[in-house]
């Protein structure tokens, strides 16, 4: 048998679909040392998959954090939408400023005119 890292324990799950497999795939004439053989590879194989996903999970939600911590609060948020609803009222006040201006205008020269 292959030497294990005393870390590396094989789940009793993992075996039997190891076992399946190399079932399922049995050749005519081969002996039970080889399918054996077969099983634990298919066993590392599974093993080194299952690695590389916990591996990838990881690094995931570290960047997830990273990303999770530089994002804006929602106050300066808030912030941001206040001064835009600022811009904004200031933007559609000034029309009602530039017509109530042009009327002041327009009646002063029509007395002016009018009158003397």
């Amino acid at each position: 048998m292959a030497k294990q890292n005393r870390f590396e324990k094989i789940s009793s799950q993992t075996q039997e679909e190891a076992m399946k497999s190399a079932q399922a795939t049995k050749r005519p004439g081969q002996t039970k040392e080889q399918t054996k053989l077969i099983a634990q590879g298919i066993q590392k194989g599974i093993n080194h998959y299952k690695k590389q996903q916990k591996s990838k999970s990881r690094e995931l939600n570290k960047k997830l954090n990273k990303v999770s911590q530089t994002q804006t609060t929602p106050r300066q948020e808030n912030n941001f939408s206040n001064i835009k609803n600022q811009k904004n009222e200031n933007k559609t006040s000034l029309p009602w400023l530039i017509l109530l201006i042009s009327w002041a205008g327009f009646l002063t020269y029509f007395y002016y005119s009018t009158y003397l």
